[in-house]
């Protein structure tokens, strides 16, 4: 239990699955001091977790996500430094499947950070495809916790049969999960009122970690049906998703969820995107968006400090409950 306690976790993270992707985001190496300066201003401000993956990064740039992370928290001299948690997520690649392979695999990402990984997370479940090579991954996840390797361990995409069997299994063996990290937005709330995610990680303390709290964007308010969108993969998914949200400010869209959603940002003088994620906050998860530049950061550390109340949650619960086409859900998803 003295491993835990050395966990800090935040009530907010940052998500950097952009820093180093450049099929979806773009990303190319004249970004990185603009990164440098949103890894020290989360810092500052008290989002001291930063979630990556050794599967971040297209192409050449395999790993950069966990290099630039690496980097930053050695150059970092400010407030918080010593909070500093780096949650790694370890692809299930399928020529990964022997519990050594999750720990050399780990290994590589704490040369490629410089430090030790603070929480280790399995990148998604195997369940859906391939069932017989989740032992081995899960026996990997647990030694890197008994070897003092990591200081805490979580899971990414398991759904509440899975979870049960992979928390007995480490309970045997004396080793806690620490978090679970899910898809969870406005626009994707089907983890905790579907799969009743929420609760069952009440019951065995485990924190509930919310990726995509913006939903790629759409979340934003920067979007419409009117366009522009981005391009490639997420401007078809929003062409697909944006009709059933309404448009922002739109008359006619009394209770839709970007109007539902503007209107309580006016009311609080904050933006859309500040709203979203303060609900993932005041749902009891830790969202983890992701920022690009200084402008989104800042934006994302404004829905710091402060909480909807009940009927604003409610009013939004109602609004996102009445979207027509909600967020396609991680393939890898289990039930």
């Amino acid at each position: 239990m003295q491993t835990l306690q050395k966990l800090s976790l935040p009530s907010m993270g940052c998500g950097t699955w952009a820093w180093g992707n450049q099929l979806l985001w773009g990303y190319n190496e004249s970004m990185d001091d603009q990164l440098q300066a949103v890894f020290n201003l989360c810092v500052s401000n008290g989002v001291t977790l930063f979630d990556t993956g050794d599967s971040y990064g297209t192409g050449r740039l395999n790993g950069r996500s966990e290099l630039l992370l690496g980097r930053f928290s050695r150059e970092y001299v400010g407030s918080g430094k010593d909070n500093i948690c780096i949650a790694t997520k370890l692809a299930a690649y399928p020529w990964r499947w022997t519990r050594h392979s999750m720990v050399r695999a780990c290994k590589s990402s704490a040369q490629r950070l410089g430090r030790n990984v603070d929480l280790v997370q399995m990148h998604w479940s195997t369940a859906n495809y391939a069932p017989w090579q989740e032992g081995g991954l899960l026996d990997g996840l647990a030694d890197l916790y008994e070897q003092g390797l990591v200081k805490g361990v979580g899971l990414s995409n398991f759904g509440p049969q899975r979870l049960k069997q992979v928390q007995k299994k480490f309970a045997e063996r004396g080793v806690p999960i620490t978090t679970l990290q899910v898809q969870y937005s406005l626009l994707s709330t089907y983890p905790v009122t579907q799969l009743k995610l929420k609760d069952l990680c009440d019951e065995l303390g485990i924190k509930l970690i919310a990726y995509s709290p913006l939903a790629l964007g759409l979340l934003t308010g920067k979007y419409s049906e009117q366009g522009p969108l981005p391009k490639g993969i997420r401007g078809l998914l929003f062409r697909q998703i944006l009709p059933g949200m309404g448009r922002s400010g739109a008359a006619s869209a009394g209770g839709s969820l970007l109007a539902t959603l503007q209107e309580v940002a006016q009311s609080r003088n904050k933006t859309m995107s500040q709203v979203a994620i303060n609900w993932c906050i005041c749902k009891g998860t830790i969202p983890i968006p992701g920022a690009k530049s200084v402008e989104q950061a800042r934006e994302n550390i404004g829905a710091l400090g402060w909480q909807l109340n009940a009927s604003e949650i409610a009013e939004l619960d109602k609004a996102a409950a009445n979207v027509g086409k909600k967020m396609v859900q991680n393939i890898f998803q289990t039930k």
